[in-house]
């Protein structure tokens, strides 16, 4: 429990850091980003609003100053008297019009502002305009654009006088401007899906039509914002009567008498900032998303491999534990060897003894011939042939358990081969395995430690004997002990099982230190590892070929004595 409460916290800690590290500069540079790219949006849309609304302007400025100077240019031309005849005063409209289809009518005034002459579609002439405030200004200052008035004709429409001086008398001639045309020079303003243009006057009152809404000389509800300088431009941000909000632009005209604005919806003005704002979240979303899986991902990993370790960790430690057994049994067998050496030359000492005193019974004619005394030399017989076993037994074990330091001499593997193979026999024997030996006679001698020797192959020998009871259990397993000389100058001897096999995945991990197959208890995982490196140590190779189901080859190659030079 506590391990995997460690293992839990363990995992939150590199969870949090995986995703935390990486997502906060994620969250920075989004966040940097965005703001820049807003507030550069931000000040382009505001600048372009700016931008549109002078242009605009000097459009609007420009019509006007043309029309005017079209008057000019007729007061100048004409003399008084030849304007008032209505047919000079009819061709005169002609020409005019022929150049601006803006103007609708043409009427001349005299300085008492009597109509006088008068071209145009309603009955003008004879009135008198003298206190009237467009009379009076262009009287006053030589011309006058008037704001949107309804006049003697009840009908919204707006006029561009002219003062002229001739002969010391001054006169006026003035147009009536078509407002639809005028509607639309000033509404062609085009800016997204709801951006609009309108003129205001000083009041506040409509000079022209508004897509969104509203007749001349009406008053908007709108909270606009007056620039503060006849020639500056002032951007704002406010809610309309219909609650939207609006991006405003507004500049003066006509010597802050006409208010121009060009307002769009907030929305549309800032419609690629949403764009953006979307596609950075749908970024934020995909990057978080990326970032949290792959640190899970990431993490499962790692504290999967961390328990792993953990578990190889303690199965090291149970195998370390298992090993220092085995070397203690080791010694003890030793040991024990060693003690029932002592006891079994006695035993064959007091046998030989045995053997004279019933040989000298028998010269002596004390004992003679029976059928007892022959199964009494028989069964002595028996005993020295156990005792010599037993000593053979014993004299192994002291020599595989000797520790010493290597000592390299000639061996030979038609001896050595069966002296090894003798101590599994039994072993293979009684679990039904055929133990066989195909020694080769040119086979060279080569130039190792015995000992060292003896412990390869007795590893091998086990490890093939317990391979083939697992498949087999106690018959038909088989197990071939080969060798003979190879090309330069090289010995090669093969172990042969047709035991279990070994998979692909485990016979890459073979000679690893500690790896092993077999349950717990069975093995430490150290045999072949020290195997692998007693052979190498020896100036060979080891190799191993194995087929799940089919059986393993273990193949050892050694300089022969006769290449070392011996």
């Amino acid at each position: 429990m506590e391990q995997k409460h460690f293992f839990k916290v363990i995992r939150k800690k590199i969870l949090l850091s995986m995703i935390l590290v990486p997502v906060i500069p994620f969250i920075l540079i989004l966040g940097i980003g965005y703001y820049y790219f807003v507030t550069s949006l931000e000040i382009n849309t505001i600048a372009s609003m700016k931008r549109i609304s002078a242009d605009h302007r000097e459009i609007i400025e420009s019509f006007l100053t043309e029309r005017r100077s079209d008057l000019e240019f007729i007061a100048g031309s004409y003399t008084f008297q030849e304007l008032s005849r209505p047919k000079a005063l009819a061709e005169v409209f002609n020409r005019l019009q022929g150049k601006s289809d803006t103007f609708t009518d043409l009427g001349i005034f005299n300085d008492a502002g009597l109509h006088v002459a008068y071209h145009g579609p309603y009955r003008l002439t004879g009135k008198i305009y003298k206190d009237t405030q467009w009379f009076q200004e262009v009287m006053k200052h030589g011309y006058y654009i008037s704001d949107v008035f309804l006049g003697y004709r009840k009908v919204p429409h707006f006029v561009i006088a002219v003062a002229h001086e001739e002969k010391g008398n001054k006169w006026v001639i003035r147009s009536t401007i078509d407002t639809f045309r005028f509607n639309n020079l000033v509404r062609k303003v085009h800016i997204g899906k709801t951006g609009e243009a309108y003129l205001l006057n000083a009041e506040g009152m409509l000079q022209t039509e508004r897509h969104s809404g509203g007749n001349l000389m009406d008053k908007p509800l709108d909270g606009i914002q007056y620039p503060e300088s006849h020639r500056s431009t002032k951007s704002f941000i406010d809610k309309g009567v219909n609650g939207v909000k609006y991006l405003y632009a507004t500049t003066w005209m006509k010597d802050k008498k006409w208010l121009l604005v060009i307002r769009q919806e907030k929305a549309d003005a800032f419609e690629a900032l949403t764009s953006a704002a979307y596609l950075i979240i749908l970024i934020a979303v995909i990057g978080g998303s990326v970032i949290i899986s792959v640190a899970f991902y990431l993490t499962n990993g790692i504290v999967k491999r961390m328990t792993q370790m953990d578990e190889e960790k303690d199965q090291l430690g149970q195998q370390l534990i298992r090993a220092s057994r085995l070397a203690e049994i080791g010694e003890m067998a030793t040991g024990f060897a060693h003690e029932i050496n002592n006891p079994l030359q006695i035993m064959k000492s007091e046998q030989s003894l045995i053997e004279i005193f019933l040989s000298e019974l028998k010269g002596n004619g004390q004992l003679s011939q029976s059928e007892t005394l022959v199964e009494l030399e028989d069964s002595l017989n028996q005993i020295g042939l156990q005792i010599n076993r037993c000593a053979k037994i014993t004299q192994a074990i002291l020599k595989f358990g000797r520790q010493s330091d290597p000592v390299a001499v000639d061996v030979d593997f038609k001896q050595f081969i069966p002296e090894v193979t003798a101590m599994v026999a039994k072993k293979a024997s009684v679990n039904g395995i055929s133990l066989k030996e195909n020694i080769s006679e040119d086979t060279p001698l080569i130039h190792v430690d015995p000992g060292q020797l003896q412990q390869v192959f007795l590893n091998l020998f086990n490890n093939a004997i317990d391979a083939i009871i697992e498949r087999h259990g106690s018959s038909g397993g088989e197990l071939v002990v080969e060798s003979g000389p190879k090309e330069n100058g090289k010995v090669e001897i093969t172990v042969k099982d047709n035991g279990q096999g070994i998979s692909p995945e485990n016979l890459k991990k073979i000679f690893s230190p500690f790896f092993t197959t077999k349950p717990v208890g069975k093995g430490t995982g150290l045999g072949l590892s020290v195997c692998y490196g007693i052979v190498e140590s020896m100036g060979g190779v080891m190799d191993v070929s194995s087929e799940k189901g089919v059986g393993t080859t273990f193949t050892i190659t050694l300089p022969a004595a006769i290449s070392a030079g011996l």
